[in-house]
């Protein structure tokens, strides 16, 4: 027999290379210690803007204390799914906890935020079935969709007319389910979430939400842009992570019991993975804790993003929509946007470069994640070099 000697992984190598010259490939950086308002990148200390730990909760000794007390107790690993015997007592708790801090009568909390939408949107429609989601929606909502069989429909970011008009014309669909963040990930905008619910009611969908971003930080006691809103009772299905604001790992789904019942059985991420090891869930718990007795911390974090927002605008740069913690410098030119994160590298500041596919073309940007412990002359440094480069 005649052995063949073609590679018939050779593409890569070409499309690594048209990645190279197109100024999309992403190289790998490693991080020593802790997320603080300083990182460690390759070795190198920098101020730290690119991190999603918006509550400065990551490396809390409170959090790290409850998740080393835990794998003393139950040990690291769980072992099984959560429907085997995964599901230990801190698992148990912190979907009690969220479930109380939510207002919903239930929650479950899967392995990652991503895999909460992969495994909630599927659960929830079919073949006869449709979906509406925001043309910025992240990529773990459009990633759930396309797993789902029903029909897709993508309507302009923010655009409720837009949706209307789609939903107007969805009458022979069996379910219809609207799906939305609430914060935009690299924008840092906020659905338009009252007309949102508006259309659901009138139109009989289902309306689920993303609050990965918002969770901590929004809402008289931290729940996000569905209490900031007042639309508790209007909102049938809420996705969060415990990964950002809550400074620990994991997603989770709440709502009515029903619904966690179905999707404990019929998620897929849920059911087919192991589950999170009792201290990610105990170092949730401690930060849940920690939301609910320091609300300074969202409150400050909140006017700081806000006061940083109009000094940028004040300087010209365009920061997009932006009405929270995440702040948008927007280039538009890819080339341009990662010589400017690494001039800001190269000053002493990590900002990220976000460029395509996480943003459209035409759209590359600064993404400054704005954190609690970001402390008045840490801002007042980066304003100025950032003027010095404009």
């Amino acid at each position: 027999m005649k052995t063949s000697t073609h590679d018939p992984l050779a593409w890569i190598d070409s499309a690594l290379a048209e990645l190279e010259r197109d100024g999309l490939r992403r190289q790998l950086a490693v991080r020593s210690g802790p997320q603080t308002s300083r990182v460690i990148l390759d070795g190198r200390e920098l101020i730290n803007f690119g991190s999603n730990d918006y509550l400065g909760l990551a490396a809390d000794q409170r959090v790290t204390a409850a998740a080393r007390a835990a794998s003393e107790r139950e040990g690291w690993g769980s072992g099984a799914s959560p429907l085997v015997s995964g599901r230990g007592e801190a698992h148990a708790e912190l979907e009690r906890r969220l479930a109380e801090f939510e207002g919903t009568e239930a929650a479950l909390v899967f392995p990652s935020g991503f895999a909460a939408n992969a495994g909630v949107i599927p659960a929830l429609v079919d073949e006869p079935d449709a979906i509406f989601g925001d043309a910025k929606n992240h990529a773990s909502l459009i990633d759930g969709c396309r797993l789902a069989k029903a029909a897709r429909f993508v309507y302009p970011h923010g655009d409720c007319d837009a949706l209307e008009m789609l939903l107007r014309k969805s009458a022979g669909y069996r379910r219809r389910l609207i799906v939305t963040d609430t914060v935009f990930s690299m924008d840092g905008d906020i659905a338009p979430l009252a007309q949102l619910a508006e259309l659901a009611e009138q139109y009989s969908a289902m309306l689920m939400v993303d609050e990965a971003h918002a969770t901590g930080v929004f809402g008289e006691r931290g729940c996000g842009i569905v209490e900031h809103a007042g639309l508790h009772d209007r909102v049938h299905i809420r996705v969060g992570t415990l990964s950002k604001a809550l400074g620990s790992g994991g997603g989770f789904a709440c709502g009515r019991q029903s619904l966690i019942d179905w999707l404990a059985n019929r998620a897929r991420t849920y059911v087919f993975s192991t589950a999170q090891p009792a201290a990610t869930s105990a170092a949730a718990l401690a930060a849940l804790d920690i939301v609910r007795e320091e609300s300074h911390r969202r409150v400050q974090l909140l006017e700081r993003s806000a006061d940083f927002r109009r000094r940028l605008r004040a300087d010209g740069w365009n920061v997009a929509g932006s009405e929270s913690q995440i702040i948008p410098i927007v280039i538009g030119d890819t080339t341009r946007t990662m010589r400017l994160a690494a001039q800001l590298r190269e000053a002493g500041f990590f900002v990220p470069g976000i460029r395509p596919p996480s943003v459209p073309d035409g759209e590359s940007l600064l993404r400054i994640s704005f954190c609690y412990h970001h402390t008045p002359e840490i801002v007042d440094a980066l304003v100025k070099q950032l003027a010095a480069m404009r």
